[in-house]
C-alpha cells in the first residue's frame, strides 16, 4: 500500500483524519520504493494507493508514479488500485488511473440521509459526483459500506439502496483505533456485527441474481478453500506493507504516521528480515505465536488467524492480551455457513443413495453450494 497523505477534506465523524494540508508524498520517494521493491521480493505485487485522500496527491503526482511503478516493477506485474472518497476526481486525474486500468473503492453508507448523518453533509453527493466522473471514464467503482452502531439499526433500508442501485457492496464495521481513546459512540458491537452478517448471508441467498454482497462471498470461500482470501482472515504479516509520505514501511496503512511502528524505510533497502526485527515486526510475530495458543481448538483457525492483528491491540494499546475482538462476530458467521453447508452435503447424500426427497427439500431455498457457484462462474 502507498499511502501518499494522511489528509482527508472529508470529516467523517467515526473516523480520525487531518488536516488537507497534511505532507504529500514525493515522486522521489516513489522511484526509492521502485528500488526497494526490486530486491525485496519475486513474487507479483498489487500497489494500492490508499490515505488519507489519495487524490490529494494530483493528477502531476499519478502521471509520474504509474509509469515508475508498472515500468520499475514490470517483472513483478504489478497491478494497481486505489482507495478514494472520489472527491477530488477529475476528468484528467480519471483519463490517467484508467490508461493503468486503476479500480477505485469508495465508501458509501446508505442512502444519502443515514450517509450525511455519520459522514457529513454533502458527502453523498460529492461523492456521487466523482463516481459520476469515474464511469464515464470506464473506471470500475465497488463501494464500502461502514455500519457503525447506529446504521446497523438501518440494515434493511442500507441493503435496498445498494439492491436498487446495482452497487457491489463491501462491508467494513466501524472499529476503535490506537489514534482515538473515546470509539464507543460509533464502534460497532460484535454481537451486532455477527446478526448482520448472517442477515447478508440471507440477503445473498434470497436474490442469487443480486448485488454481490464481497464479504459474504470472501467468508464463504475462506470456508471451502480453507484459507483466508482477504487480509482480515489471512497470515497478512510479512505479505503486505503499507509505505507512508516519507517513505517509512508499516504492517499496514492503519499505522500510517505512527513512529513507534515505523518497521524502516525505503530509502534503506530493508530486508525482509530486517523489517521483521524492527518493534512491529516482533509484535507481529508474537501476535501469530498467541493466536497458535488462544485458538488451537477453534475449528476456523486455519482461514481466520484470529482476525485482525490491528483490530487486536487496540483495545489493550499496543499489547498483545487477545485476539481481534471481532471474533464472536467471525465464529458466529463462519459457524453458520459451515452448518449450512453440512446440512446442505448431508442431504445430498440421502438422495445419493435413494432417499425420498422431503415436501421441505422440494421448497428449499438457494443454500451455500448454490451461492459458492455464483462467485466461482462471476
Amino acid at each position: 500500500m502507498l499511502v501518499p497523505t494522511l489528509g482527508c477534506p472529508a470529516r467523517c465523524r467515526y473516523c480520525w483524519s487531518s488536516e488537507e494540508g497534511s505532507p504529500v508524498m514525493s515522486i522521489d520517494t516513489v522511484r526509492e520504493t521502485v528500488e526497494w521493491l526490486k530486491g525485496f521480493q519475486d513474487r507479483p505485487v498489487t500497489i494500492t494507493f490508499h490515505g488519507g485522500e489519495p487524490l490529494l496527491a494530483g493528477a502531476d503526482f499519478y502521471r509520474q508514479a504509474l509509469p515508475l511503478l508498472a515500468d520499475g516493477l514490470r517483472y513483478l506485474t504489478p497491478a494497481f488500485a486505489m482507495q478514494s472518497n472520489l472527491w477530488k476526481l477529475t476528468p484528467e486525474l480519471a483519463q490517467i488511473l484508467a490508461e493503468y486500468h486503476v479500480p477505485i473503492g469508495t465508501s458509501i453508507d446508505g442512502p444519502r440521509e443515514i450517509n450525511d448523518s455519520q459522514r457529513g453533509e454533502g458527502y453523498f453527493d460529492r461523492t456521487m459526483k466523482g463516481y459520476d466522473v469515474a464511469r464515464a471514464h470506464g473506471l470500475r467503482v465497488s463501494f464500502i459500506c461502514t455500519f457503525t452502531s447506529r446504521s446497523v439499526k438501518e440494515r434493511d433500508a442500507i441493503y435496498r439502496f445498494f439492491q436498487e442501485q446495482g452497487f457491489t457492496m463491501k462491508l467494513h464495521p466501524a472499529l476503535p483505533s490506537l489514534r482515538d481513546r473515546n470509539p464507543d459512540p460509533w464502534a460497532l458491537d460484535p454481537e451486532e456485527y455477527g446478526d448482520l452478517l448472517v442477515f447478508l448471508l440471507d440477503r445473498s441467498l434470497e436474490h442469487l441474481d443480486g448485488i454481490e454482497i464481497m464479504n459474504v462471498s470472501d467468508l464463504v470461500k475462506c470456508v471451502f478453500t480453507r484459507r483466508g482470501t482477504v487480509c482480515t482472515f489471512a497470515d497478512c504479516m510479512g505479505t503486505t506493507y503499507a509505505v507512508g509520505p516519507d517513505g517509512s514501511i508499516y504492517p499496514c496503512y492503519r499505522f500510517v504516521g505512527m513512529e513507534q511502528y515505523a518497521m524502516g524505510n525505503v530509502r534503506d533497502r530493508p530486508t525482509r528480515e530486517e523489517l521483521d526485527r524492527s518493534h512491529a515486526g516482533k509484535l507481529f510475530a508474537r501476535y501469530r505465536e498467541h493466536v497458535d495458543q488462544a485458538c488451537r481448538e477453534c475449528a476456523h483457525l486455519r482461514y481466520c488467524r484470529g482476525g485482525c492483528p490491528y483490530n487486536a491491540i487496540v483495545p489493550s494499546r499496543g499489547e498483545i492480551q487477545g485476539v481481534d475482538p471481532m471474533c464472536r462476530a467471525y465464529r458466529r458467521i463462519f459457524d453458520e455457513i459451515t452448518d449450512r453447508l453440512n446440512r446442505e452435503m448431508m442431504g445430498a447424500c440421502i438422495l445419493d443413495i435413494g432417499g425420498p426427497p422431503s415436501t421441505t427439500s422440494k421448497r428449499a431455498r438457494p443454500g451455500i453450494m448454490a451461492l459458492m457457484q455464483r462467485i466461482i462462474t462471476r
